[in-house]
């Protein structure tokens, strides 16, 4: 049967050897890294993760540009395309008119769903190629959730891999401690001489 004493590393015993301080300060450490520190990088990060989000999303608002555009010619022989939000995508003839440069035509993608003749929202870039929607605030928000969470628990991994590090080193010391001792101690017990 064992005997489990709370804090016994803590106390003043012949038994504690001084890897076991050190394993005990360690566990307390890695537990203020654990609850503390983790959600701190965690939020650092998300923090940051947020900030160039939001910048990447604006500076996006500000080159790119919608159009309702008219579907001329649906390409069915084109693969699809995943767009945001898991849609499928085809690539369609689009025609529209731009106040006082008149009809433009090109080549954009179009939800799966529509068909010839429909008007949809396509989006241009400065030089007017088809390009995605700008992000919206959704998605600037599961960036910044996703960045937070694996800050936390990459720094989560460091920490406990350190803490397995110093274990193993605590161990190699406390056994070598044990040896000493037992080399000190073993001609008393067996009367053999050292």
């Amino acid at each position: 049967m064992r005997t489990r004493v709370r804090g016994w590393r803590w106390r003043s015993s012949p038994l504690r050897r001084r890897s076991d301080v050190v394993e005990a300060w360690t566990v307390l450490v890695v537990a203020v890294l654990v609850l503390v520190g983790a959600p701190l990088a965690g939020t650092a990060a998300a923090l940051w993760a947020h900030g160039e989000a939001r910048s990447v999303s604006a500076e996006q608002r500000a080159e790119r540009h919608r159009v309702r555009a008219e579907v001329i010619d649906r390409n069915d022989d084109s693969l699809p395309s995943v767009q945001a939000g898991g849609q499928h995508a085809y690539r369609a003839t689009v025609r529209w008119t731009e106040p006082g440069d008149g009809t433009r035509t090109a080549t954009a993608r179009v939800p799966a769903d529509t068909r010839q003749g429909e008007t949809v929202d396509v989006w241009f870039d400065d030089r007017g190629r088809n390009v995605l929607p700008p992000v919206d605030g959704a998605a600037v928000w599961q960036h910044t959730l996703t960045i937070g969470t694996c800050a936390a628990g990459g720094a989560v991994l460091v920490v406990l891999f350190g803490h397995f590090l110093v274990r193993r080193v605590a161990l190699r010391h406390r056994l070598a401690e044990w040896d000493r001792a037992w080399a000190r101690t073993e001609p008393q017990w067996t009367h053999r001489d050292a």
